[in-house]
Formats: structure tokens, C-alpha cells, sequence
């Protein structure tokens, strides 16, 4: 049997903190296909954090 690996959801804000960045850069990036997020039922989007990983592996910490 397989383990399960459970995927945290962050909000835009969270990421944005992370990242370095502000959260209308987070909402751009999901309008142009360079995050994938998840929609909530109440439309909010969650960035799940394997695509943060996936984010941070790819160009590191945002500079400001």
C-alpha cells in the first residue's frame, strides 16, 4: 500500500510573503499560467506548497 502524501495549501498572502513579492504579482502569475493554484469553493485561490517547492527550485527567492 502506498503512503499518502498530504499537500498543505497556502494562500496567495503566504506566498507572497515567501516569495518575496506582492499578492496582485501572485494573482498575475495564476492569470498567466505561471503558478497553478487551486480554487476554493468560495473561488479563493491556495497554492499548493509542492508548487511553491517547485517555484523556489526553479528561480529561487524573489530579490527586491
Amino acid at each position: 500500500m502506498k503512503a499518502q502524501t498530504f499537500n498543505r495549501l497556502l494562500t496567495v498572502k503566504e506566498v507572497a510573503q515567501i516569495l518575496g513579492v506582492s499578492p496582485v504579482t501572485i494573482r498575475a502569475w495564476d492569470k498567466n499560467g505561471k503558478i497553478k493554484t487551486i480554487r476554493t469553493p468560495g473561488n479563493q485561490r491556495r497554492i499548493p506548497e509542492e508548487e511553491l517547492r517547485r517555484i523556489l527550485g526553479n528561480t529561487g527567492p524573489a530579490k527586491s
